[in-house]
């Protein structure tokens, strides 16, 4: 199973996909010498005001509070996040959230969500306790496909986000491991031999007095 830090962790492959996603940024302070961030800047520099879609990993330490004594402590500040996790898709994973292929809104609906809930941004006040409930509803759905689907393992999977992917594997293992060794039985349970003198020994005991 992949590494997860939340950090993000820089030897997991999991986040590294993750935290590819892009978000819509304003640049807060000029930035000598990295014009070439903007395709549309027609200088070296990137001025104030700019407007960048750069990827989580560069977003989340430029996004925090690293500059002192300034009026904008913050070399960038988000203006836009993912659609999946703003408020009319929290209502919809509210209202039932096995009812749709989550797989076709993100693969790293989870992890992003974990990274995305630390930036400074009023839609991400609320992604922890919707991660959670959604995770909760849906790991039902996934005990159940362990269980009781007819499907192709293969079909199944390509259902499911990352994380459930994961899970779905591990109980499906876990199920032909039991299965497995429900098949072969227990064989004949046998009294141990410590037990079995120990209990001649109080028969003796018993008999001589």
């Amino acid at each position: 199973m992949a590494v997860r830090s939340y950090m993000p962790n820089y030897f997991s492959i999991t986040d590294i996909l993750a935290t590819e996603e892009r978000l819509k940024c304003t640049l807060q302070i000029d930035l000598p010498g990295l014009g070439f961030l903007d395709p549309s800047s027609e200088t070296q520099d990137l001025k104030a005001g700019s407007k960048l879609e750069l990827p989580f990993w560069l977003v989340r330490p430029l996004n925090k509070n690293i500059l002192r004594n300034s009026r904008n402590p913050k070399v960038v500040v988000v203006e836009d996040i993912p659609k999946i996790y703003k408020e009319a898709y929290r209502d919809i994973l509210e209202a039932g959230a096995t009812a749709f292929q989550l797989s076709n809104w993100s693969q790293y609906f989870y992890e992003f969500g974990m990274h995305l809930r630390v930036l400074d941004h009023r839609d991400c006040e609320r992604i922890t306790g919707v991660l959670n409930k959604t995770f909760v509803e849906r790991f039902r759905l996934i005990a159940d496909l362990v269980e009781n689907s007819n499907s192709s393992e293969s079909a199944i999977e390509s259902q499911l986000p990352t994380m459930e992917r994961e899970l779905y594997r591990s109980g499906k293992k876990a199920s032909l491991q039991l299965k497995n060794w429900m098949e072969k039985g227990v064989g004949k349970i046998e009294t141990s031999e410590v037990v079995s003198n120990m209990k001649k020994r109080k028969r003796s005991q018993f008999e001589n007095n």
